[in-house]
């Protein structure tokens, strides 16, 4: 992975293509916004191989987040991400707690950040 500077911020070259970073989201993703992406999408990719595992795969997984808290005083500082699991398949509502429980301790990007941001994690089946 390598960042380049460029006019209105950095051109990052990665091995799926570039990623545009920037200040302004006129000019590429937000650095908050590809942390909060991080989480979910760590996270889903992670519910998704639980739910197989426990033999319940989903048909679909939408993550919708919910909040997203920065506080300003603290150079906008995320504080609080809220993300909102919307399942579709055959799944045992009686084992999502397991599911929410084995997802947030196997999540990489959730256990690099759960001590600096409280993410929020709730679900529905549909």
């Amino acid at each position: 992975m390598k960042f380049s500077m460029n006019e209105n911020g950095f051109t990052g070259t990665l091995p799926f293509g570039q990623l545009l970073v920037s200040s302004n989201e006129e000019y590429g993703y937000r650095p908050y916004q590809l942390l909060v992406s991080s989480l979910a999408v760590c996270s889903g990719g992670v519910m998704r191989k639980v739910l197989e595992k426990m033999r319940m795969p989903a048909e679909d997984i939408q993550i919708e987040v919910r909040e997203v808290v920065r506080i300003e005083e603290e150079a906008s500082r995320v504080s609080k991400v809220h993300l909102h699991f919307m399942l579709k398949g055959k799944i045992d509502s009686a084992k999502m707690p397991r599911v929410m429980e084995l997802t947030r301790k196997n999540c990489s990007m959730v256990r690099t950040m759960e001590d600096a941001i409280d993410i929020i994690e709730t679900y529905e089946v549909l």
